[in-house]
């Protein structure tokens, strides 16, 4: 807001102004401060940090933590392994997910309603677990890397966010324009639809993204070989390892273990969530656009 705007206010818009912006930092700040403080406690003294003597200045520097981690040979395998699953996985949920949102945003589609009655019936009820292993196991897909990339090919929230994007934010003048000049769907989907849709497609895109990264719960159900674990698991390993470590030694030695298996947890957390915030401000002006679009037209 520009100074000019500013004189121009009343008491009470400046009052508003004041508290909203108020609000606005207390709640940056309650976001924030739980990041921060994992970061400093990961290489922070784990005995100061349960004592809580750690609040905004690290004491104790360890960086034992990370070096425990960057030990493990796994855990650049299951980083591979973890990028090479969100990569494929995301570029399948948009193949499936947006060329399905936009034909069931056909108003000429007459058997949209229907086949949209039947995805949201799928977010109601499912199989369950060993109906789904056993159908799994039967396409062969157990011990496989694809099952982690085939496996919630469409998300039926994300597809109903598209679908809405498409019905209300793309005139149907340009489609009917596109139609006098030749373009078939196809064209009109790739040339038109898809360049106009990037806030939506940046939304679903960093949904399904953060869902295969933080994905673990497939792999422990259908990889047993260490070569196709995801990072997710490796990390989960490690916690369990330096925790049963700190929980058989002595009592002296325990306390001593018990302090570095803190710093391990700590450092987990922060390794396997940077490379997720590194991405989101590359599409973060889209990401707002889409979000909001959702929330009102949803």
């Amino acid at each position: 807001m520009n100074t000019t705007k500013a004189l121009k206010m009343g008491f009470s818009d400046r009052l508003y102004f004041v508290c909203v912006t108020a609000v606005a930092i207390a709640a940056l700040l309650i976001v924030l401060y739980p990041m921060y403080f994992i970061v400093i406690a990961s290489f922070s003294n784990s005995n100061m940090v349960n004592q809580g003597l750690v609040k905004l200045i690290p004491k104790g520097i360890n960086f034992f933590g990370y070096r425990k981690i960057m030990e493990r040979a796994d855990l650049w395998l299951g980083y591979g392994n973890t990028i090479l699953y969100t990569v494929a996985g995301t570029l399948l949920n948009l193949a499936v997910t947006l060329p399905a949102a936009y034909v069931l945003a056909q108003s000429r589609f007459k058997a949209r309603r229907f086949l949209m009655t039947l995805f949201v019936i799928t977010m109601y009820f499912g199989g369950g677990m060993v109906p789904t292993y056993m159908l799994v196991k039967t396409l062969h897909l157990t011990n496989s890397p694809y099952v982690m990339i085939i496996m919630g090919a469409v998300s039926v929230y994300n597809l109903i966010i598209t679908r809405t994007f498409f019905e209300n934010s793309i005139p149907v003048e340009l489609q009917e324009a596109a139609w006098l000049d030749g373009c078939s769907h196809i064209r009109y989907f790739w040339s038109i639809v898809l360049p106009l849709s990037r806030a939506v497609i940046s939304v679903i895109l960093l949904y399904y993204a953060v869902g295969h990264w933080n994905d673990f719960f497939t792999a422990l159900l259908y990889l047993n070989k260490d070569e196709y674990q995801p990072l997710q698991i490796i990390l989960r390993n490690i916690l369990i390892s330096n925790q049963a470590m700190a929980g058989t030694t002595g009592a002296g030695e325990g306390s001593y273990a018990q302090q570095y298996a803190d710093q391990v947890k700590f450092a987990v957390i922060i390794v396997s969530t940077v490379p997720v915030l590194c991405i989101y401000p590359f599409i973060q002006k889209y990401f707002e656009k889409g979000v909001m679009i959702g929330a009102v037209k949803g």
